[in-house]
């Protein structure tokens, strides 16, 4: 049996389809990522949660599923999760005690700091090839696929 390898494998049209390229993008950054945050046990996905509560302190947790595309019962495992590591915590809400609002804790601000520099220096890292022009084109045409306000 003849052996293939995976470059004489023909991809039929998935190269033309953008849903394709993104899937191949997001594996080249997820891949990145890893490599540039993997010792501190974060994930982009982990990371943009707390990016999204260090820019809205007291934010519900119910606003931030709505900002991060989560159910609830997921933002709620994710919460867990970053309690469990004494990065947030979760406080009566000010204006309804029914509700849970987030907040860093001191340790999860200090290792948000070190992860944003290392994000940066990933950024820089998937857009090398590109100038600065086609970077702000490209996220550009990225927004118009979810128009959503983000």
């Amino acid at each position: 049996m003849k052996k293939v390898s995976p470059t004489s494998i023909s991809l039929g049209l998935l190269p033309e389809l953008v849903g394709f390229q993104l899937r191949m993008a997001q594996i080249a950054m997820f891949k990145d990522f890893s490599e540039s945050i993997g010792d501190l046990d974060m994930t982009p996905g982990l990371f943009g949660v707390l990016v999204i509560i260090e820019a809205n302190p007291d934010l519900k947790q119910s606003e931030l599923a709505r900002a991060t595309h989560l159910d609830r019962s997921t933002v709620v495992s994710v919460i867990d999760n970053l309690e469990r590591r004494s990065l947030v915590e979760r406080r009566a809400a000010p204006n309804d005690r029914r509700s849970n609002a987030l907040r860093l804790t001191s340790d999860g601000a200090a290792l948000l700091r070190r992860i944003k520099q290392r994000v940066g220096e990933h950024e820089k890292r998937l857009v090398a090839t590109l100038s600065p022009t086609e970077r702000q084109t490209l996220v550009k045409l990225l927004k118009k696929i979810f128009p959503e306000k983000r």
